[in-house]
């Protein structure tokens, strides 16, 4: 099933943020946004995630509008996983996975044996579970990030949407979390993440959309749409400020 937006607009304050944006995930695709500070790209996640409503256009999963669907059916097709943040209480690890599960079980009724397998199976395909036990506060960031993503799997959730996953690891950090998003996509999950990196893009993406001026500006394979006039113009830099590629 796919998640896509069709001619979709938003403003905030009367202050135009996108303006007709399309963009399709698929399942077993890894698809990176990519785009400067304010150029929308948190608002877009929040649009196709049903978290805000577009001024125009429309979200549809599958052949559904968004907006057709239960909070908790749409839970269990479709997952969010934050920039890395720090918990105010010391949960267990398996305790924050766990909470993938709510779509399933409900506020007003104790996780059961389903969800806890389904817990359990999330920390074994992240290489979690010798950390289950341990208080996600006590964790490195690289390893919290990987929770983070555990707890989308235990949803049941096939699409992935991840906001900047990278911010907070370092470098040995980065390169495992853009495997795993290479290992879930061939597992036939659809990964979107956001991110300043283009290096990151040309790792992990199958797809590459650049969004600026609250518009997609290119979409396409990485090799094909990272090329050194557009992210000039995508980061308002000359061509010769850019790095080689790594």
């Amino acid at each position: 099933m796919s998640l896509s937006a069709h001619d979709l607009s938003f403003s905030y304050r009367q202050q135009l943020v996108l303006d007709g944006v399309a963009l399709t995930l698929a399942p077993g695709e890894v698809l990176a946004l990519l785009g400067g500070n304010g150029a929308g790209k948190s608002t877009l996640l929040r649009l196709l995630l049903g978290l805000l409503r577009p001024a125009r256009g429309q979200v549809r999963l599958g052949e559904r509008p968004l907006a057709d669907w239960p909070r908790r059916a749409l839970a269990r097709e479709l997952a969010y996983v934050p920039q890395l943040h720090h918990a105010p209480f010391p949960y267990l690890a398996r305790d924050v996975v766990l909470l993938g599960r709510l779509a399933h079980h409900g506020l007003l009724r104790a996780p059961g044996r389903a969800d806890r397998d389904a817990a359990e199976a999330a920390l074994d395909t992240l290489s979690l579970t010798h950390l289950a036990g341990r208080r996600y506060t006590e964790l490195s960031g690289g390893e919290r990030q990987r929770v983070l993503i555990a707890r989308a799997l235990a949803q049941g959730a096939r699409l992935l949407l991840f906001d900047e996953p990278s911010n907070g690891l370092d470098y040995g950090g980065q390169l495992r979390l853009l495997a795993h998003m290479r290992t879930l996509a061939r597992a036939g999950y659809g990964v979107l993440f956001t991110t300043h990196h283009p290096d990151h893009a040309r790792q992990a993406a199958d797809r590459v959309a650049l969004l600026a001026h609250g518009r997609i500006h290119a979409s396409g394979p990485p090799n094909t749409v990272l090329t050194p006039q557009a992210l000039a113009e995508l980061y308002g830099l000359d061509i010769s400020d850019l790095p080689a590629p790594c």
